[in-house]
């Protein structure tokens, strides 16, 4: 059987089930659509939260990532790893016990103000559609390449399914459809990384591999790469090249604290039936995802290593060192259609040089070679996992397989975050604020009308994305950590903290942070609008947009503890309510207003 029936078969199938689960557990109250019932088992809830958690910019953009920015790239693995760790044990098992639908709903009762509410929603709102860009992209990269057909094409497949599975079934239904894609994803993640280390290092595990010997040339697997690297230009994989210290520090922070303020994945800590549910969902989930993210560096260096060996197989500089162009394999070829992939052969010699040509000190060495210039004139980051089978030379079952995973990578964590805002627009806004006498009926419709316009606006910004996905994903990362990390932890941990000081805060972290994101990336991510340099001459003091989300919480914890030392304390019950929050005993279930 060849390789593209292989993909019809395994994502075609696993089309089927998704959609077959959200028709089975279909949500027909408000509590199935928001909460699937507050009754789900919580190592199921852990595999679905995992599966929540792991986007498209941790399957399919992050070893991308690794491969090209090497030990830079590790920050974005530090960052969301720490970021699941600080929310499972600072955040989750609190919210939990206050026992409401939403993030939003946590914040308004907290600080016992419509008016704080209506921010909150705000801020997941803006959090929740940049975050669902990059889904909306990783998506739309997968369905491009294994269905060949443009990105664009990819990305109206990709609302489609989102949209059919994630309307119907809610909560419920994505709970249950998570949990298939988490199986599905994490099988597809680790069975090519365990043929690639077998192949390269003849050990079966990739996390030892990574620290292994190359097959039969006795030298260790990252020494090579570091040394492959070294003769065409770059700098060496394992050394930091790419982000200075400052930046490396507050991107890590940023991404920690905002993987901690996402309204998504907090919401699925309000499924389980009690708190100690929740704490105990939360291990599993980490159990789960370390799983995958402790295979990512092993694919990321090995998806280097092989392809910079497919593009120079033999000695650098030599007049046959190079792959021929008209020769290139034919996963080259496919990925060119999608348009991820370019070369130019700019010295006419119908070979590919590839090198950094960007790089002062290899200019006379590239120029003794005879080499004009790269010749890989595009290589997106975000196609490195997806490829790496094919690189590899694996079999068409294994290549489709990590396309079902890509896949379900990205289109889970895009229902997750859809789900959040079409309660953010249904709940919070229109039932609790708007319409207070809607009943349950049309409170579910406008769930649904909701998420349906929000996968169009989501789909027409994933056509212009400001960035790689996992890029993308870290400006949204940055969003969260300035706006909703900070007030979450104050209404959980500090009794004085009040309306006044909660809503000026996360005004405040959020309008500054989106404010620097814009002026950088363009407005409303625009192409075009940009007003300032994205490049480290003229980013403020140094500091990149993707990392900004750090000073936007530290504005955010400023303005918050100012206006509230100014403006009178909560009242008595709402403080004995926060010293209630924190005793782990008499949790309540989710309920509605």
């Amino acid at each position: 059987m060849d390789t593209q029936t292989w993909i019809y078969i395994m994502v075609f199938g696993t089309f089927a089930l998704y959609i077959g689960i959200a028709l089975w557990a279909r949500a027909g109250t408000t509590s199935e659509y928001y909460v699937a019932s507050k009754g789900v088992n919580p190592v199921l809830n852990g595999m679905a939260t995992a599966a929540d958690w792991m986007s498209a910019a941790s399957f399919i953009s992050m070893a991308g990532l690794i491969a090209f920015l090497g030990y830079s790239g590790s920050v974005y693995l530090m960052g969301w790893t720490g970021g699941y760790v600080l929310m499972a044990l600072l955040l989750a098992p609190y919210l939990r016990k206050f026992g409401k639908f939403t993030v939003p709903e946590f914040i308004g009762d907290r600080f016992y103000s419509q008016t704080a509410r209506v921010v909150a929603v705000l801020c997941l709102l803006v959090m929740s559609l940049t975050y669902v860009i990059g889904q909306m992209r990783g998506a739309g990269i997968a369905f491009s390449r294994f269905l060949e057909v443009d990105i664009s094409t990819g990305l109206y497949i990709g609302m489609g399914v989102v949209f059919t599975y994630a309307v119907l079934g809610g909560m419920k239904g994505i709970t249950y459809t998570q949990i298939a894609q988490y199986v599905v994803l994490i099988f597809a993640y680790t069975v090519p990384a365990v043929f690639i280390s077998l192949q390269l290092t003849g050990v079966v595990l990739p996390q030892l591999g990574l620290g292994s010997t190359v097959n039969g040339e006795g030298v260790y697997m990252l020494a090579k790469l570091d040394q492959i690297l070294v003769d065409i230009g770059f700098t060496a994989f394992t050394t930091n090249g790419t982000i200075d210290t400052t930046n490396m520090m507050l991107l890590t922070m940023s991404l920690m604290i905002g993987t901690a303020g996402l309204p998504h994945v907090i919401i699925r800590f309000f499924t389980v039936p009690k708190v100690r549910d929740a704490r105990k969902s939360a291990g599993w989930a980490l159990v789960f995802i370390a799983i995958l993210y402790t295979t990512a560096p092993a694919v990321g260096a090995m998806a280097a290593f092989n392809l910079i060996k497919t593009i120079q197989p033999g000695e650098v500089g030599a007049a046959e060192g190079n792959l021929v162009l008209e020769e290139r394999p034919e996963w080259m070829r496919t990925w060119e259609t999608t348009g991820l992939l370019a070369f130019e052969d700019k010295n006419d010699d119908g070979r590919i040089q590839y090198y950094n040509e960007k790089n002062p000190e290899f200019a006379a060495q590239a120029e003794e070679f005879g080499w004009a210039g790269n010749e890989v004139v595009k290589l997106d980051n975000d196609i490195m996992v997806l490829a790496n089978p094919e690189i590899a030379g694996l079999p068409g079952w294994v290549i489709a397989l990590v396309a079902a995973g890509g896949l379900a990578a990205a289109l889970s964590t895009a229902a997750g975050l859809l789900l959040a805002i079409s309660s953010a627009i249904s709940h919070d806004l229109m039932k609790s604020i708007m319409f207070k006498d809607m009943t349950d009926k049309k409170e579910l419709l406008a769930g649904r009308i909701s998420m349906g316009v929000a996968i169009l606006v989501a789909g027409y910004l994933g056509l212009n994305p400001p960035g790689f996905a996992a890029q993308v994903v870290a400006l949204a990362f940055g969003l969260a950590a300035s706006s909703l990390f900070p007030v979450l932890v104050m209404g959980i941990f500090s009794t004085r903290m009040n309306k006044e000081g909660a809503i000026a805060g996360m005004l405040a972290g959020l309008g500054t942070t989106l404010l620097y994101i814009f002026l950088y990336k363009g407005w409303f991510f625009f192409p075009g609008t940009a007003m300032l340099v994205d490049s480290a001459e003229g980013w403020l003091f140094g500091i990149q947009p993707q990392s900004f989300g750090t000073i936007g919480a530290l504005i955010n914890f400023a303005v918050a503890f100012t206006v509230s030392r100014m403006t009178p304390p909560p009242p008595a019950h709402i403080q004995q309510l926060v010293e209630d929050v924190r005793i782990p005993r008499g949790a309540v279930g989710a309920v509605d207003h």
